[in-house]
């Protein structure tokens, strides 16, 4: 692909108003969630609309957690009520889904 595409992805590539609008909106999060001081984030948020290319405002952002993250899933229940069926209907069967249950909850652990 050519420059003349518009396909580069370059740090210096530079940026758009609404690019750094989203700069803003992330930073005010961060703020609101109390990781920057409010006299951080007014610099911040006047470098982000001073900001020319990607790679300027990726430095206000790179000391903050990214968009990615999210809170961990909690880890598989095993269903007591099932069990308790499953133990007086088939006994069997209800071994086959505790152990299941069982291997579900130790992948999910955090190892250490």
């Amino acid at each position: 692909m050519n420059e003349s595409e518009g396909h580069i992805t370059s740090p210096a590539l530079r940026v758009s108003d609404a690019e750094r609008d989203r700069a803003e909106a992330r930073l005010q999060h961060h703020y609101a969630v109390g990781r920057l001081t409010l006299p951080e984030l007014e610099e911040r948020v006047v470098a982000a609309y001073e900001a020319r290319t990607r790679d300027q405002l990726r430095a206000l952002l790179r000391d903050l957690p990214g968009e990615l993250e999210r809170p961990a899933s909690p880890p598989p229940v095993i269903d007591s009520r099932l069990l308790i069926v499953l133990l007086c209907v088939s006994p069997p069967a209800a071994l086959i889904y505790w152990l299941i249950a069982q291997r579900s909850v130790r992948r999910s652990a955090p190892r250490p």
